[in-house]
């Protein structure tokens, strides 16, 4: 049979070069399929696109891009009927049946490389439409070098803006896929239930070569948890600095996994790293534990100590408004942060995201949240819920007005006015300047940031916010 005429679409994957049309497009162009990729978060989708299309293929890596397909699925369907349309990615199994509903008819996982190309040459994939009841329903793949020829230039995409007011073109690659922790609030987790896959080093290093020759002088690492493979992200950082010495990179790492692996801190120092995320979400014990985080306030703490004995940024990322939050909490929170000496390592967004219970959600573990969230909407793809105290809520929608009015400000100046909404509403007077003794400052200005920001498992407004074209404000 002659491959068929394959069309991948993204529709958003947080500012960056979507890898998940590179990865499949390698695999295909390979095998002799005729592949065209679009990214609609940067060009149109036209109607040749459409009607040359045999297999339509939607990359779904997040709750934004699965909302904005919607209206594409919709599109494609109906102005060509004969094509095949696929759904792949990790949010493609957790919404498998609102998927079909629409017209898909196949829905793979997010290692649907191998599914694709069968369906792309005449044959049936397996079926992994389901979440998996274990590792075993999880492909293992051998992958190889994407292919980014045909997506539109890094230069298109994010950047890194540095502290002197420069930027820089930004690639980004994965060293792993999936994750080994069980965080409730994940999406991961429904769907590789606690195991990962390490992609191989040459095929790590192939990509951001290959980024490089394009442009890019720094390389973000998307996976989950760089140090879920601590001995393969050494060997990725000794490569990644023998060969690409002049080009930074940052990476996403577990507060467990600093405090348990800091003898590499150093090495991810000497690599160029200029700053590591990690999802902190709260500085609440109790949070922490409904959450399953696996690390405590005071492990928070630490690990922002041992990232600054190695001289790295520790850039946190927060869910602070969830159904256990109190007033006093949120303002807790906020002291916290300006205790560590971390406002300007923290994005204002990070302040305002609420939290997340999408279909398939882990959190529905917890009798609590069961009780509290309303029927699962469609149209938002979430369980929505509103906080038993209704001030939470109101607070919420305080500090994302801030937050979305104030872009350009300062970030100790958005800080500032965030803390003033947050005791006003808690009843509590603004401290007086100077009344509590300040630290030293580790950071006299705001540290590298990319300029899309990063969110996991959460929302910066209500779950029954309509879909909209993404911007620099929006969530996964």
């Amino acid at each position: 049979m002659k491959p068929v005429r394959t069309l991948l679409i993204s529709t958003y994957d947080l500012g960056r070069q979507p890898f998940g049309l590179a990865s499949p497009a390698a695999w295909l162009r390979r095998a002799g399929v005729e592949v065209e990729c679009v990214d609609t978060s940067r060009d149109p989708l036209n109607a040749r696109q459409i009607a040359a299309a045999d297999l339509v293929a939607f990359y779904l890596p997040m709750h934004t891009a699965t909302r904005l397909a919607a209206p594409l699925i919709a599109r494609v369907r109906a102005s060509n009927p004969a094509a095949t349309i696929v759904a792949y990615g990790l949010y493609a199994p957790l919404n498998a049946a609102w998927l079909r509903d629409r017209g898909v008819t196949h829905v793979l996982g997010p290692e649907g490389e191998g599914d694709l190309l069968a369906l792309a040459t005449g044959e049936l994939p397996t079926p992994n439409s389901q979440l998996p009841s274990s590792e075993s329903g999880i492909p293992r793949l051998k992958l190889i070098q994407p292919d980014r020829s045909s997506l539109p230039g890094l230069s298109r995409y994010a950047a890194l803006q540095m502290p002197d007011g420069t930027r820089r073109v930004v690639g980004n690659t994965e060293a792993t896929r999936g994750c080994k922790h069980l965080c409730r609030h994940c999406p991961i987790v429904p769907v590789y239930r606690g195991t990962f896959r390490a992609v191989p080093v040459d095929v790590v290093m192939d990509d951001v070569r290959a980024q490089v020759a394009m442009g890019a002088r720094h390389i973000s690492f998307g996976d989950p948890d760089f140090f879920n493979g601590p001995t393969h992200a050494r060997r990725v950082l000794e490569r990644f600095t023998r060969e690409c010495p002049d080009v930074t990179c940052d990476v996403t790492i577990k507060i467990e996994h600093l405090l348990k692996h800091s003898d590499l801190l150093p090495l991810l120092r000497d690599s160029g790293c200029l700053f590591v995320t990690s999802a902190v979400e709260s500085v609440d014990d109790d949070v922490l534990a409904k959450l399953r985080k696996g690390h405590t306030r005071d492990d928070f703490i630490r690990a922002v100590e041992r990232c600054r004995e190695a001289g790295i940024t520790l850039s946190p990322t927060f869910v602070p408004f969830t159904p256990w939050t109190t007033l006093e909490g949120y303002v807790d929170l906020l002291d916290q942060v300006a205790a560590l000496d971390m406002i300007e390592s923290v994005a204002p967004i990070q302040l305002a995201i609420r939290l997340l219970v999408t279909a398939e959600s882990a959190l529905l573990e917890l009798q609590d949240i069961r009780e509290l969230v309303q029927p699962f909407d469609g149209g938002s793809l979430t369980w929505p819920w509103h906080h038993a105290d209704p001030r939470l809520d109101a607070l919420q929608q305080q500090v994302m007005s801030l937050v979305s009015g104030g872009q350009q400000a300062p970030r100790d100046e958005t800080f500032a006015r965030i803390v003033a909404v947050a005791r006003a509403a808690a009843g509590l007077s603004h401290p007086e300047v100077g009344a509590e003794p300040r630290r030293p400052r580790h950071l006299g200005r705001t540290p590298p940031y990319l300029t899309e920001a990063w969110y996991c498992c959460a929302e910066p407004t209500f779950a029954d916010a309509p879909a909209r074209t993404p911007g620099p404000l929006d969530y996964v």
